[in-house]
């Protein structure tokens, strides 16, 4: 076996294998060789004391006339270069790399495919939660209809906090990225690039359909306030980020939709109670029913967990012989843009407190064919600056926050509906507009 990469995950791997290789060996019915681990600088602290002997920086030389092809390396090159010349020369490849799947997923099983070798990535959508095989092998017998997951533990962890603790967010990243959750650039996590190509590839096996990420709607969770956090605790409600993956109707024709946005979610919910830096994933399939996939979304020790055992199965296929299993992507259903999809909707806007203002926005939303199910209205002071960006201050005029529950509508009419409430005379700002999801 050829190890590419030995960081947080990398190293936990090849350090588990060496301690329990006899074990592991029994299982997968052969010896589990661990060849060497390529690293850009062999020098480099690491996570686990390792020895000296295993490291190199010539991929290439590890990877020829190895069975198995383990990539913890990350990133798109060389790690593609890599995965394609293991599996050009037979070897099974078992991969975490979530940015590679997304992108270059299709090249890659399609080279597998050719020479009847195996790609195991089930550490890459969900840490160290099982879900790539019930989706690829458990459920390939059933239809599934839906499904919803919280598949990135670092926001999970700042909206939490900002829930349970009432802290603000930029505190809260703060603090994340002191605790290791939050990268020195937190981007990929708080805009939601993560989440997206974790939802692109939980998609494409679910509904047996290649998801290319630039189809995948994103949105990302800086502009999630303390203000909205306890709008949504009054409703007993709380706010996740959400990946949602489901079949839809588009003109009388199935398409799926593939979307990340921090919602409202019920209290009542499964997914309402996962706290911390935890991962969930709820499936909603026709025969099975409800399920949901439940445990760590990231950590180097869990995550390896899930790549040794796609490297015990990739052994096991070594020893039996044959071609490896490929992906199913036949269904070839269209991804639907987000303007499709039917939701319930919370709107939030501040208007001036004056007579007739109610009835000039149930007239816009009615107008848009957004039908409202509640209204909340409150009286606030902008007479004293706030912190919220956006918000008018020191204008000393009354306001009222009206926060609305529509019933469900396509986002396209919600869209095109908020938009006319923007530019009303009665509304000062639309503060913030939020979806319902799992209803």
């Amino acid at each position: 076996m050829a190890l590419l990469g030995a960081g947080a995950v990398g190293s936990q791997v090849a350090s588990l294998l060496l301690q329990h290789g006899d074990e592991l060996a029994d299982r997968a019915g052969a010896v589990l060789e661990l060849a060497g681990i390529a690293v850009r600088d062999v020098n480099a602290p690491r996570d686990v004391d390792l020895p000296a002997e295993l490291f190199t920086t010539d991929a290439e030389s590890l990877i020829v006339g190895a069975d198995i092809v383990i990539e913890l390396m990350g990133g798109i090159e060389p790690a593609r270069e890599y995965i394609l010349q293991a599996i050009g020369s037979g070897a099974d490849v078992v991969t975490a790399n979530k940015a590679l799947l997304a992108t270059h997923g299709p090249e890659l099983f399609e080279a597998a495919d050719q020479v009847g070798a195996s790609v195991h990535y089930e550490a890459a959508a969900a840490g160290a939660i099982p879900i790539i095989r019930p989706l690829r092998d458990s459920l390939a017998g059933d239809r599934i209809v839906r499904i919803m997951g919280i598949v990135n533990g670092t926001t999970n962890y700042i909206l939490d906090r900002m829930d349970t603790e009432g802290a603000d967010f930029a505190d809260v990243l703060a603090e994340a990225q002191r605790l290791g959750y939050a990268e020195a650039d937190p981007t990929a996590d708080v805009e939601s690039y993560d989440a997206a190509q974790k939802a692109a590839i939980l998609a494409s096996l679910a509904f047996h359909t290649a998801v290319p990420l630039e189809a995948v709607h994103r949105e990302g969770i800086t502009g999630v306030t303390k203000a909205m956090i306890d709008q949504a605790r009054d409703a007993d409600q709380v706010i996740k980020l959400l990946a949602v993956c489901e079949r839809i109707d588009v003109d009388g024709a199935e398409s799926i939709s593939v979307r990340v946005y921090p919602a409202l979610v019920s209290r009542t919910h499964p997914l309402a109670s996962v706290h911390g830096a935890h991962n969930a994933v709820f499936v909603e399939a026709e025969a099975a029913g409800d399920l949901m996939f439940y445990g760590a979304g990231a950590g180097g020790i869990q995550t390896a967990s899930a790549v040794l055992g796609d490297v015990v199965s990739a052994a096991r296929r070594h020893i039996a012989g044959g071609t490896g299993v490929g992906e199913s992507t036949r269904a070839n259903m269209p991804v639907a843009p987000i303007g499709h999809v039917v939701t319930r909707y919370q709107i939030t806007l501040e208007v001036d407190d004056q007579p007739g203002v109610l009835a000039t926005i149930a007239g816009i939303l009615s107008d848009g064919g957004v039908s409202v199910a509640t209204v909340v209205q409150t009286v606030v002071d902008l007479s004293t600056p706030v912190a919220e960006p956006g918000r008018s201050t020191g204008t000393g005029i009354p306001t009222a926050l009206l926060v609305i529950g529509t019933h469900r509508a396509t986002e396209q009419a919600l869209s095109d509906t908020v938009a006319r409430l923007a530019e009303s005379d009665v509304v000062e700002r639309v503060a913030s507009v939020l979806r319902v999801e799992g209803e």
